[in-house]
């Protein structure tokens, strides 16, 4: 698991799922922060655990079953509200934290009481680690950069007049981005919305 942020904003967690040293690609899940304010990263951390679990819970087949293990991207305070989220639901699941080096990369894993544990004589077992380190990493920043995006996407084309989210669409699927709608012409925008539509959008990027 791992929570990705840019300053507290469009904070988002990511959870990655290796079976027999695999990654499980269609195992994968993302998770939109929705309680936590600001950068906070145990928090958000709590919320993305305890909506997994819950949905565990709940009988939802596309979280189950539970794992052998959770590693938490960060130490042994991630470790120890990833225990707190498993006790109050009463599962028992092993968790450790990831410890960096100044590389950033795993040096050690770490119960939530402060015990490390060493990977670094294991040759292969520090390459597995490193590589989970790597994909929640690519998985979560792949999402967050997903979602900035649409919410730029949202912002430019929000509340012009006469534009709602079906013409938003049809424009997006013509133009294919939103530079591209900015930069059409008014004939351009006309022949996808209707007329008044147009000149509306096009008033917006060119006053």
């Amino acid at each position: 698991y791992d929570i990705s942020n840019i300053s507290g904003f469009e904070s988002v967690g990511s959870m990655v799922v290796f079976e027999d040293g695999r990654p499980k690609r269609n195992d994968y899940r993302k998770f939109k922060i929705k309680t936590v304010q600001g950068p906070n990263d145990y928090a958000s951390m709590e919320e993305v655990l305890t909506r997994r679990i819950q949905r565990y819970l709940d009988g939802d087949e596309k979280f189950a079953p539970l794992p052998d293990l959770l590693l938490i991207d960060g130490g042994q305070e991630h470790a120890r509200v990833a225990e707190q989220v498993l006790a109050e639901t009463g599962l028992d699941v092993p968790v450790l934290g990831m410890v960096k080096d100044d590389r950033h990369r795993t040096r050690a894993l770490i119960t939530a009481r402060g015990q490390e544990l060493g990977i670094q004589q294991t040759p292969a077992l520090f390459a597995l680690i490193g590589t989970v380190q790597e994909e929640v990493h690519r998985f979560a920043i792949a999402y967050h950069h997903q979602k900035h995006t649409r919410s730029a996407k949202r912002s430019q084309l929000d509340g012009i007049p006469g534009v709602g989210e079906a013409r938003k669409k049809r424009l997006l699927q013509h133009f294919g981005t939103v530079t591209a709608v900015k930069n059409a012409t008014l004939e351009q925008l006309s022949a996808v919305v209707p007329e008044a539509a147009a000149r509306a959008v096009y008033g917006k990027f060119h006053g």
